[in-house]
C-alpha cells in the first residue's frame, strides 16, 4: 500500500502536467483556429504580429494531431482565407484614401511602410506583369506593401486585386506551412518543432533587409 501511493501520484501529475502542456485537440482546435484567423486578419491590416511565423507554428501542432492531414488542411484555409480578407480590408481603406481629397492615415501608413525604391520597382513589375506580380509579393518579404500601394496609385479595380490576391494568399500560406512542417518533421517535440519553424520564418524575414543594409554600407565605402 505504502508503495502504492507514489505511484498513483505520480501517474496523476504526470497526467496533470501533460495536460497543461498539451491540451486535448478538442480545446487546440478550439482556440486555435479562430486565434489564427484573428491574428492574421490583424497581422495583414497592421503589421505587429509576424503571421508567417504564425502559419509556420500552427502547422507544426497540426503535424501532431491524431489526423494531421485534415488539421494541415485547416491551418492551410483558415491561414489563407484570412490574409485574403484581411488584404482587402487594406485595399478597401486605401482606395478611400485615393479617393479622398484629403488622402486617409491608412494610405499614408501605406507610403510610410514602401521605401521610394521599392515602390517604383513595384509599379515597374505591376506594369510589366500585371495583377501576376501580387502571387510574388506575398512570398517575398516586405513585399507585400509596395505591391499594394502601386496598386492603389495605379488606380486598380477591387475586382481585379481580389483576383490576383487571392492566388498570393494560398500561395503565403502553402509557403509557410511548408516551412511549419519541415520543422516540425525535424523535431519529436511540437514546441521544439514551433521554435525551429519560428526562427526559421523571423530569419527569411530578416534576410532582404539585413542584405540591402549591408549592400548599402559596401557601396558608400
Amino acid at each position: 500500500m505504502t508503495g502504492a501511493l507514489p505511484d498513483g501520484l505520480g501517474a496523476i501529475a504526470h497526467t496533470v502536467s501533460d495536460a497543461v502542456v498539451r491540451p486535448p485537440e478538442s480545446t487546440q482546435q478550439a482556440l486555435g483556429y479562430p486565434s489564427l484567423f484573428l491574428l492574421v486578419v490583424l497581422g495583414s491590416l497592421v503589421p505587429v504580429v509576424p503571421t508567417g511565423a504564425l502559419v509556420s507554428g500552427a502547422a507544426v501542432v497540426a503535424l501532431h494531431q491524431s489526423m494531421p492531414v485534415l488539421a494541415l488542411l485547416a491551418v492551410f484555409g483558415v491561414a489563407s482565407l484570412a490574409a485574403f480578407l484581411g488584404d482587402l480590408g487594406l485595399y478597401w481603406l486605401g482606395r478611400r484614401g485615393i479617393g479622398s481629397r484629403n488622402g486617409s492615415r491608412w494610405l499614408s501608413a501605406l507610403r510610410e511602410r514602401a521605401a521610394p525604391e521599392r515602390l517604383a520597382q513595384a509599379d515597374a513589375r505591376l506594369r510589366t506583369h500585371g495583377v501576376t506580380v501580387l502571387v510574388v509579393s506575398r512570398l517575398i518579404p516586405a513585399g507585400r506593401i509596395p505591391v499594394m500601394l502601386a496598386c492603389l496609385l495605379a488606380r486598380m479595380r477591387m475586382r481585379e486585386f481580389a483576383r490576383g490576391d487571392v492566388l498570393a494568399c494560398l500561395a503565403w500560406a502553402a509557403a509557410y506551412q511548408l516551412v511549419g512542417v519541415a520543422g516540425g518533421a525535424l523535431f519529436p517535440r511540437p514546441w521544439e518543432g514551433i521554435a525551429a519553424a519560428v526562427a526559421l520564418t523571423l530569419l527569411l524575414s530578416a534576410a532582404p533587409a539585413a542584405w540591402r543594409r549591408f549592400r548599402g554600407g559596401r557601396t558608400s565605402e
